[in-house]
């Protein structure tokens, strides 16, 4: 469990440095999807709320929104996923990072690693 991230109840991890924040899917997320197909993210210059739906990935089990864990303006999307979208299978919280954004607000109801770890453990 990476202690320096916080999480929300839909399987996304976000770090925070400054007033950016780096956002992904949890370990747990993608062992559920299975093999990532596609990757679908919002446009750099997009403003999105926390909560908001950010964009979706499928894998060969099933298709899955993405929700926003905070309120910003995108300021990169991780390009490289949209031809080796495995990469968040084979390292979601590192190479498998989806965007970035300039935060607007404080982050607010995101869960820590300890919490989420109990909401993974009751889903499994």
């Amino acid at each position: 469990m990476h202690k320096d991230l916080l999480y929300t109840k839909t399987h996304e991890w976000v770090r925070v440095e400054d007033e950016i924040a780096v956002i992904g899917i949890t370990d747990f997320a993608q062992e559920q999807l299975g093999d990532i197909t596609y990757v679908e993210l919002p446009s750099v210059g997009d403003m999105l709320e926390a909560g908001q739906e950010m964009g979706s990935v499928e894998s060969v089990k099933a298709a899955s929104e993405l929700y926003c864990p905070v309120s910003g303006e995108v300021i990169e999307v991780n390009e490289e996923l949209e031809s080796t979208p495995e990469k968040v299978n084979t390292d979601p919280f590192g190479e498998g990072w989806m965007l970035r954004l300039r935060l607007t607000d404080e982050p607010a109801d995101l869960l820590s690693p300890e919490e989420y770890e109990e909401i993974a453990k009751s889903e499994h």
